[in-house]
């Protein structure tokens, strides 16, 4: 018997499951030493319900969320008596849970499903024999295979991997491959799922890619602020040198590619190629014109390749399922499928994935549940590069043109859900403040531009601007997306424009009237007691700044100039009683 098929309990413990108490759920377990092998597992996506618990027992399988510490007992309860724990019961296979429903799982077939250390697991899988039927081909051969299966960058661009490919396969001499791990958007975390979760698929993909186009060098460049992902990687790195998974004479092929780990320090902008290779040159992390390109002149102007985590994740499995296999999945223009994170205000957030060309309005409701609470109101696709997507376009199909067809962008791959909760404007300043606090500050239209767009959209949410001030934050948006250096900078402005474009009467409603109709922007609110005040004292017991006076059973009165308009007293109170404008 396969040892994924015996009997054992897992749990997840991957950045998420350990955020939720993951490690002191496993660590009580493992106090009990039970019958059944205790295995440690990454993250299966559903990073709403960690910590997650598989119990296989007698053959039989069941699936567990919310497990803390406290819920082990109640586990073990049921596991002595050998039944299900219909509390803590999610399904006897991730096919039974709604979420996993509408996805299609390539890149992640091993995450949450086997220990991301243990080799002999993941070869159970079928793990490497994409790369060994990549070295029982040409490296020519190999392009062509990743040509016809229409595998897109999944970094962002979307660009044709095997276009890019034979691009520097022909150059002579040393040549590098890189492994782009450093998502830096807010909300973006698929990357480090697949680091921590199935790292040998990095590692496989990425000795594929470097059979193909003749490097010897890899380096996997991430950020220092993934120490778990780090890890990981680097143990499965060993672990492959001492498999004659990588170094010389690879699976005796006389073919040798060795991997090490660069450490960014977490700027936005290196996760554009250029800037990239100025990092690992030891350099300030900025932008370069191109051309050269990297293929041509990359790190210490060597040729390099650079792909992303998912691109080289799925060039691993394109090896193993084969092309024909593959291209069942996805659209005309792009195949397979995309992994995204599905965050903000939806029921289940976690990773996904899910094949392309899969309706937006699939991905939040029937994978995501829907809004955690109130109504839909857009959605926020590709990060602070991206743009806002609104109820009328989710039946739009997941792809790159048709989300730059409504000014949104496909991104890393990051989608977050607002509901009628948030507001626009401020959603465009917090995208703004980040854009502006990570510009490299190499080019003056990024890098003053973006700082003055903010004081705008901060002038707005304030009540302190007026219509000239929004003309003015159109003028600077274009010129910026017209005139920076890279292409973040020429994106920077997307989240301004696309609220611009389909909320524009909330910015006239700031400016007109100095309010925010979803009651976001502190400083435009204004908090008055009416007479169905009777008195009862619990806003005054919640204020937390004592602005709030009255005798009991009598109406009460806020003082205005200590409100600080932190809505305490309108939460708490259950007579209707506080008017909020």
């Amino acid at each position: 018997m396969k040892e994924l098929e015996k009997d054992r309990i897992t749990v997840g413990l991957a950045t998420c499951g350990i955020a939720a108490g993951a490690q002191k759920t496993f660590d009580k377990l493992k106090k009990l030493k039970l019958d059944l092998p205790l295995v440690p597992v990454g993250c299966a996506g559903m990073c709403y319900a960690e910590p997650i618990v598989t119990v296989r027992q007698k053959g039989k399988l069941s699936i567990y969320g919310y497990v803390t510490e406290d819920k082990v007992d109640l586990l073990l309860d049921c596991i002595k008596q050998n039944k299900v724990c219909e509390e803590l019961f999610l399904g006897h296979s991730l096919k039974d849970i709604d979420y996993y429903k509408k996805q299609k799982r390539f890149v992640m077939e091993n995450c949450g499903q086997i220990n991301p250390l243990n080799l002999e697991h993941y070869k159970e899988t079928k793990g490497y024999s994409g790369l060994s039927n990549a070295l029982s081909k040409t490296s020519e051969e190999v392009i062509e295979d990743i040509k016809k299966s229409g595998l897109r960058g999944r970094g962002g661009a979307g660009f044709p991997t095997g276009l890019k490919w034979s691009f520097i396969a022909p150059k002579k001499g040393h040549k590098l491959l890189v492994c782009n791990g450093d998502e830096g958007d807010p909300g973006a975390f698929m990357n480090r799922t697949i680091m921590e979760s199935d790292p040998f698929k990095v590692i496989e993909g990425m000795t594929i890619a470097a059979y193909a186009i003749g490097a010897k060098e890899g380096i996997i460049y991430t950020r220092a602020e993934y120490p778990l992902a780090i890890k990981t990687l680097q143990k499965a790195i060993d672990i492959a040198r001492k498999n004659n998974l990588l170094g010389k004479n690879i699976l005796n092929k006389n073919f040798e590619f060795d991997i090490r780990i660069q450490k960014g320090a977490g700027a936005f902008v290196c996760g554009e190629e250029t800037a990239l290779i100025s990092s690992v040159e030891g350099k300030r992390g900025q932008p370069n014109s191109r051309p050269p390109y990297p293929a041509e002149k990359g790190i210490h102007n060597y040729p390099t390749n650079i792909n992303n985590v998912g691109t080289l994740s799925h060039v691993a499995t394109i090896m193993k399922i084969g092309v024909n296999e593959f291209t069942k999945l996805g659209t005309d223009k792009t195949k397979g499928t995309k992994v995204i994170c599905l965050t903000g205000r939806v029921k289940k957030s976690g990773v996904i994935e899910v094949p392309m060309g899969i309706k937006l309005k699939e991905i939040i409701f029937d994978i995501g549940g829907g809004t955690d609470k109130g109504e839909f109101k857009a959605i926020q696709a590709g990060g602070p590069s991206g743009g806002c997507i609104t109820k009328k376009d989710l039946n739009l199909k997941l792809d790159y043109e048709t989300l730059q067809g409504v000014g949104a962008i496909m991104g890393s791959g990051g989608l977050v859900v607002m509901n009628d909760e948030s507001c626009m404007v401020d959603v465009a300043k917090y995208f703004m403040a980040f854009e502006k606090d990570e510009s490299c500050g190499k080019c003056t239209p990024c890098r003053e531009g973006t700082t003055r767009m903010f004081e705008i959209l901060e002038k707005i949410t304030k009540g302190l601007a007026n219509k000239k001030d929004l003309e003015t934050l159109k003028v600077l948006a274009h010129y910026i997306k017209e005139n920076s250096l890279c292409g973040l900078g020429q994106s920077a402005p997307n989240p301004v424009l696309s609220t611009m474009k389909n909320f524009y009467d909330e910015y006239l409603c700031h400016i007109n009237k100095k309010q925010c109709p979803s009651h976001a922007c502190i400083q435009l609110l204004h908090y008055e007691i009416n007479d169905k005040c009777i008195g009862c004292g619990n806003c005054v017991r919640h204020c937390p700044v004592n602005c709030i006076s009255g005798k009991p059973r009598e109406i009460h009165t806020i003082d205005q100039s200590k409100c600080i308009k932190c809505g305490a007293c309108y939460d708490v109170c259950a007579f209707d009683s506080i008017n909020r404008k």
